[in-house]
């Protein structure tokens, strides 16, 4: 089947903060025409959303706050007791997903930036900690990435679980250049963390059939290596693992990841030197190394990855979403037999879209930024006419 790119009819103008919440006028899809909704106003660089039981919405912001939104209204206090983090740049405080058992644990899963003793260098690491009261309690480390750097870019950080007791994580490759021998670079390295995804179980530890498990020469967490920037992942509903990327100056792509597998970066891609437009990598092909199921060029910064299923958008059923941030745009993509056959073009030009969840109500949640740091709104995807 051929791919069908749709692109939505989007009004003019950008996301406004009105002193209520707000529907916008209908939007039209392939599917179903839809409303932009406000749920809760005054986010700063909101990156992860998380549904509680009870109705509670959770939010991070970059900076180090994780924020709680409670019948439409954005709390003025954050969550207490989270750990030092390095804050700066693309650092700070990232991914939150609650254990798919929290209803029974109160088990909320962070990740963040970790600064070393010193304060100069920082990597990804994970948290777990019970929810109660507001705040964090018996915060426990379960994963701290052998990939320290002093710079402050690609860490990855999306956090994942399967429903049969394993978390996934993704690292980026911290923004080491791609210089020399590319086949030494980081994320083709399997003695370190950088540009890799992550297998765990929900504690911390490493499952036994992990595909590196044995190996001197590998760390027994890695699940998949050789990406860039993986900012987007998701268990569909066949278990299957996805993940999006960031590619240089185009080639974000969107990866069907298996166990052991490489996935080229930077030996192979599709994008080019920033700026310059000189090639990085040896070609778009190599033995041994994955395709991408989808390429985008030129990029749109891809950021949070979601499989909808719920009912409220019949249309949309198996359907997966990414959110564009250069692009500030949510991108529907149909895939069959691991093709991706239909593409549409949502929310067009309103804002950088960080972060695309499924709410318990079925509707679609967007966490929406300012690259200035400007006040933005958590909103969400509703049918029109309802």
């Amino acid at each position: 089947m051929s791919i069908r790119l749709l692109s939505a009819a989007a009004l003019a103008g950008v996301l406004l903060a009105p002193s209520l919440p707000a529907q916008d006028a209908p939007l039209r899809s392939i599917y179903h025409p839809y409303r932009v909704v406000t749920v809760a106003e005054g986010l700063v660089n909101p990156w992860s959303i998380a549904f509680l039981p009870g109705g509670d919405i959770l939010v991070t912001e970059r900076a180090g706050r994780l924020r709680i939104v409670r019948g439409g209204r954005l709390l003025a206090e954050p969550v207490a007791g989270l750990p030092a983090i390095r804050v700066g740049n693309q650092g700070g405080l990232l991914d939150v997903v609650p254990h798919p058992d929290f209803a029974r644990n109160r088990l909320l899963y962070i990740s963040y930036a970790k600064p070393n003793a010193a304060g100069d260098q920082s990597t990804t690491a994970v948290i777990r900690a019970r929810f109660a009261n507001d705040r964090l309690n018996d915060v426990q480390e379960v994963f701290e990435a052998n990939a320290w750097s002093r710079g402050q870019g690609h860490y990855g950080s999306r956090i994942a679980f399967d429903g049969k007791g394993y978390m996934f994580i993704t690292v980026g490759d911290r923004q080491v250049p791609p210089q020399g021998d590319l086949a030494a670079h980081p994320a083709q390295d399997l003695k370190v963390h950088n540009g890799k995804v992550i297998r765990l179980h929900d504690d911390g530890r490493v499952p036994t059939d992990n595909p590196f498990v044995g190996r001197t020469d590998a760390l027994p967490q890695i699940w998949s290596y050789g990406h860039r920037n993986p900012q987007g992942l998701l268990i569909d509903a066949a278990g299957n693992v996805w993940a999006t990327e960031h590619g240089p100056q185009g080639g974000d792509e969107l990866n069907l990841i298996q166990p052991g597998k490489n996935y080229g970066w930077p030996v192979i891609g599709f994008g080019v030197n920033y700026r310059s437009g000189t090639n990085i990598h040896e070609g778009t092909t190599r033995a041994g190394m994955e395709q991408p199921v989808k390429v985008w060029v030129p990029s749109i910064a891809t950021s949070g990855l979601m499989q909808y299923r719920g009912t409220a958008f019949s249309g949309w059923q198996g359907h997966v979403f990414s959110g564009g941030l250069v692009g500030e745009v949510l991108w529907r993509l149909k895939i069959e037999d691991g093709r991706v056959v239909e593409e549409e073009q949502l929310f067009s030009r309103r804002g950088r879209v960080r972060d695309v969840r499924q709410g318990p109500d079925g509707f679609v949640y967007l966490a929406v930024e300012d690259r200035a740091g400007g006040p933005t709104n958590l909103v969400r995807l509703e049918p029109a006419g309802r």
